[in-house]
């Protein structure tokens, strides 16, 4: 099978498909890893709201490839920034989000999150403002049973002058939660208005920062996702954490070498990349969990380059990429997404995307894909 595909002059050639579409292997019970996909939403491509107007989600699409991810034995971080959540998706969103999901796949892993989205940054005068947006979510979010990520804050970022302020904020907030939760360390690459956050420009000084607050509260912390694109900074971290809290790794581009860890440790992974990556995680994992670190690798190393493609910078732009392979996987029948964000990426990005998810066996109906690509291309003129 082959596909007329553009460079980036417009020049087009013949590519032919030569990957083999990986079979879906759900993982058993007790994985190797404990593995969550940061899941995306799914447009209503018919509603007459303006795109950067309030969100109008297909609920049943949504919904049915959080049901595909369950199937697979892959836990579900919902409402987190690949669902564009404060992106195009509001907290009242989100809390429809997060309560459909816990009704629907009561039994599944499922960690929500949890933010201070609410709350404009702007309109925010004191500590006591994002504690008191921080302890609302947890309200709603444990009165209908969800578990809890706790998101970094925007308004938190702008308000606090020291490490002290995310420390008091933190505990207090921590202590308002009914079972342990995930924290959620996140750069600035992937939101500008975290940049400072944990009131420092240095690693070293964050980290001590986050340390300490899971100390103080080892208790009410199941782990931390670190989305720092840093590979050796988890490393680091991941040596120095408390007994019995967990490293969930959010580096989309060093995922397989941090999963697989070293004679010190390993990462557990909470990934925007493992959206579209899902069938290969759920093989990858039940390797690793058989024995099988090389059968591990190889499943994994080459699904990188694409992951770093769609992550390239500017990163916040990545969501992009996972609905484009959502679409082309049929898992949605457009490419329309909240918030316009379709248009965040050029042409030759789609193109790129495509050749890689195809190479990796990650398109799982190649003859859909190819359609599906081929009327992307005609909308460009192609």
């Amino acid at each position: 099978m082959k596909i007329a595909l553009p460079d980036t002059s417009g020049v087009l050639s013949d590519y032919h498909l030569t990957g083999t579409p990986i079979p879906p292997t759900p993982l058993g019970a007790n994985p190797a890893r404990v593995v969550f996909s940061a899941a995306h939403v799914v447009a209503d491509p018919f509603s007459a709201n303006d795109p950067t107007g309030r969100a109008s989600v297909d609920w049943g699409k949504t919904m049915e490839f959080r049901a595909y991810l369950s199937d697979l034995g892959i836990g579900i971080a919902e409402a987190m920034d690949t669902a564009q959540r404060g992106m195009g998706l509001d907290w009242p969103g989100a809390l429809e989000l997060i309560t459909r999901t816990k009704t629907e796949f009561p039994d599944a892993l499922v960690f929500n999150g949890c933010g201070t989205d609410q709350l404009d940054p702007s309109d925010a005068t004191s500590l006591d403002d994002v504690t008191a947006a921080y302890l609302e979510q947890v309200e709603a979010i444990q009165k209908v049973g969800g578990r809890i990520i706790f998101m970094a804050s925007r308004a938190l970022a702008r308000l606090a002058t020291s490490p002290d302020d995310y420390i008091k904020v933190y505990g207090e907030v921590l202590q308002a939660c009914d079972q342990p939760v995930i924290l959620h360390w996140l750069g600035d690459m992937f939101d500008p208005a975290l940049s400072g956050y944990w009131g420092t420009d240095s690693f070293d000084a964050a980290m001590e920062t986050t340390l300490a607050i899971m100390s103080q509260n080892a208790d009410k912390v199941d782990g931390i996702k670190i989305s720092l694109l840093d590979k050796d900074k988890e490393i680091l971290m991941r040596r120095r954490m408390p007994e019995g809290i967990k490293m969930y790794t959010g580096d989309d581009f060093n995922y397989p070498e941090l999963i697989a860890g070293d004679d010190q440790g390993f990462s557990h992974a909470l990934l925007g990349i493992f959206d579209p990556l899902a069938v290969a995680v759920g093989k990858a994992v039940g390797q690793l969990g058989a024995g099988d670190t090389q059968g591990f690798r190889d499943t994994l190393d080459p699904t990188v380059p694409l992951a770093r493609l769609i992550f390239r910078a500017p990163t916040q732009y990545y969501k992009t990429g996972v609905v484009f392979l959502a679409w082309l996987n049929g898992f949605q029948d457009h490419f329309i997404m909240l918030n316009g964000a379709q248009a965040t990426r050029p042409l030759p990005y789609f193109v790129d995307c495509f050749k890689l998810a195809e190479q990796n066996g990650l398109l799982r109906d190649p003859d859909m894909a190819v359609d599906r690509m081929q009327k992307l291309l005609g909308v460009y003129g192609v």
